[in-house]
């Protein structure tokens, strides 16, 4: 397709998607381009893709077809990063496998600098997205009790009633009661009850890497409200570069590759939606002799400040049932350590350290699944024998498996980034991104002390503990935040708080990757408010009413 649009928006994934309702719902013309394929939607479709998760024989990135030279990737950091493990290409992006847990930043995320003194403050406050917070919550059908002490002001009840707390959660609850550790409910993006044409939840405890139900909200149920408004969403379109008028200070179109070569959309407005690692990497395919370090690079700093957020945890044995593997997702969890980590709690001592937030996780299966935490299977086996012993070893680790997670926030550094690597190409023939990844000292810290409280939780059930992740094995959480980062000042910046390029007037960024800093908290929630005031700025652009 080679046509003219109103809005050309790149990336069907969940920012994508909201603004391509907001703007055709407003009437304009919208065109969503997609580097992978429409999945099938239908139930039987999910139900197998599912079945090919749970089944050994099956590689993990066969579930939503990822892999080979199409997503081919280097990393060259400090630590290994493994971009494909939870990435998706397709339309609906990472909310076709993703975990549904849905919070808002805290006020002190958007004022790192001045409060801590390291890190970057936001160029908005959290006052000006608590509107947007509050649709995204709407849009998407939050679950929540609204029960979290810790939490931000909230205007208004989450849509749908909480998710009861997990037989397990009840166990964890007890004991940091007696630690004097606050457990409340965890904010999730499933149907609690019947909301929006879609189940609710029946149970089914695969919710990463497929919802079989169609409970859990993905992207797609704002694709399809977009097309039903008029947008056209183009799958199997990877945009190769953006093109720049005369001036170059304007895009005028994508160029992407279908089935008949390159083609083109030209348009008047321009919204890049596909995540932490491919929007840089789009921006720095696109450079030009106007543009020779990439388009909107004259700060130098797309694809730098690349962050994530790090797991920490630890799980054993408990002296009884526990209910694991039966719910596939978080039900409880504490945010007492988010803003002063170094708090003393119980047993648990103050600590006196330079920390970041730490964000607790009741988690309600035994490991399965969690950053480099082993699977019950892989314990028994370990343990040596075979057939009945075999058999009885399994069944003892699915029985009283638990284990308790946090995630971690890393500082945003240059030295973090994604570029390009020159010596591997795609398909198509392009540079892939490379990643660069290291941890700074301040992260280790606060791993350690998740672990250190994570212990005392532990110990006070009494569970004989099989694995830890700390500091030297954590893994990332794949939360890709911060190359493109927002900011006031051109020259250390690459966006401002209207989401929009400061060196490209009609180029605009609605992902994590304009964060300034990571927080702890899982994104998609930020994500899908900034996206929601991202249209708003364009759709204002577009009616030539630009606010001041």
């Amino acid at each position: 397709m080679t046509g003219r649009t109103d809005v050309c928006v790149v990336g069907a994934g969940p920012a994508g998607a909201l603004v391509a309702h907001r703007l055709a719902s407003a009437g304009y013309d919208v065109t969503v381009l997609d580097a992978g394929p429409r999945f099938d939607g239908e139930d039987e479709d999910r139900t197998e893709r599912m079945e090919r998760a749970l089944r050994p024989a099956h590689h993990p990135l066969s579930v939503w077809g990822m892999g080979g030279e199409r997503d081919a990737y280097s990393t060259t950091g400090e630590r290994h990063y493994p971009l494909n493990h939870a990435r998706v290409k397709g339309v609906g992006g990472s909310t076709l496998h993703w975990q549904g847990m849905v919070m808002r930043l805290h006020e002190a995320d958007f004022e790192r600098r001045t409060r801590d003194g390291v890190g970057a403050d936001w160029p908005l406050s959290y006052e000006d997205l608590q509107s947007y917070y509050a649709a995204a919550e709407r849009e998407m059908g939050v679950a929540g009790a609204s029960d979290n002490p810790f939490a931000p002001p909230r205007e208004e009840p989450h849509p749908l009633p909480a998710f009861p707390p997990s037989y397990s959660d009840s166990l964890f609850a007890a004991a940091c009661e007696r630690l004097e550790i606050a457990t409340h409910s965890v904010a999730n993006a499933r149907n609690s009850e019947p909301f929006d044409g879609r189940s609710p939840c029946v149970g089914y405890g695969t919710c990463r890497p497929v919802c079989p139900s169609g409970a859990k909200y993905t992207a797609e149920v704002h694709v399809r409200k977009a097309e039903a408004a008029g947008a056209r969403v183009v799958p199997e379109a990877p945009v190769h570069r953006l093109e720049t008028d005369a001036s170059s200070e304007r895009v005028v179109r994508a160029v992407y590759a279908s089935g008949n070569g390159e083609e083109t959309v030209e348009a008047r407005q321009f919204v890049l939606a596909a995540g932490g690692v491919e929007i840089p990497r789009l921006l720095l395919l696109s450079a030009s002799d106007r543009h020779p370090d990439g388009l909107a690079n004259s700060s130098g700093l797309v694809g730098r400040y690349f962050m994530d957020h790090l797991f920490a945890g630890m799980g054993g044995t408990f002296d009884g049932e526990v209910g694991s593997n039966r719910i596939g997702f978080l039900t409880s969890e504490s945010h007492q350590f988010y803003d002063d980590p170094g708090q003393a709690s119980g047993s648990i001592p103050a600590s006196d350290a330079d920390l970041g937030p730490v964000k607790l996780e009741f988690l309600n299966y035994d490991g399965t699944g969690t950053v480099r935490a082993p699977s019950p299977v892989r314990i028994a086996l370990d343990d040596g024998g075979w057939g009945d012993a075999l058999a009885e070893r399994i069944r003892e680790r699915y029985g009283n498996g638990i284990a308790i997670g946090a995630l971690v926030g890393q500082l945003p550094r240059e030295e973090n980034r994604v570029t390009l690597d020159p010596d591997t190409t795609d398909d198509y023939g392009n540079p892939v991104p490379d990643v660069q990844w290291h941890l700074d000292g301040r992260t280790r810290r606060t791993i350690e002390r998740a672990n250190e409280i994570q212990r005392a939780v532990m110990d006070e059930l009494a569970v004989d503990i099989d694995w830890v992740v700390g500091p030297e094995n954590t893994g990332p959480a794949f939360h890709h935040m911060g190359t493109t980062r927002m900011g006031a000042d051109p020259e250390t910046s690459v966006v401002d708080a209207r989401l929009r390029t400061h060196d490209v007037a009609n180029l605009t960024v609605a992902s994590s990757s304009v964060f300034p800093t990571s927080g702890a908290m899982n994104p998609t929630l930020t994500i899908a408010a900034l996206a929601l005031k991202a249209a708003d700025h364009v759709a204002a652009d577009l009616s030539g009413n630009p606010p001041e």
